[in-house]
């Protein structure tokens, strides 16, 4: 037996959000498909955060930094420990970079 699975678009992924149904559960798009996220352990936490303070200093006033925000792809909306998007960020307040 083959298994197929559906492959869900970015809209589809947005609409599906909005109805609240994935409310407190760690997932987010991948290719098209809805993955769970694994939890972060200490090491990984305290990692992310130094890196992410460095990048905050080199790009300040040239770049803004997310950290753990989703950002959308064609067909992903993953939420990467750290993303340095364009500026200005305030236009972010209606859409992922």
């Amino acid at each position: 037996m083959t298994l197929t699975t559906y492959k869900w678009s970015v809209i589809e992924w947005h609409q599906l959000v909005d109805t609240g149904v994935l409310d407190g559960k760690p997932v987010e798009l991948l290719n098209g498909e809805i993955i769970e996220i694994s939890p972060e352990g200490i090491p990984h936490s305290y990692t992310a955060q130094s890196v992410a303070n460095y990048i905050q200093e080199i790009f300040k006033n040239k770049a803004y930094m997310r950290q753990a925000h989703p950002i959308t792809l064609d067909n992903s909306e993953p939420q990467p420990d750290i993303a340095v998007v364009r500026l200005p960020e305030t236009i972010y307040a209606q859409h992922h970079p």
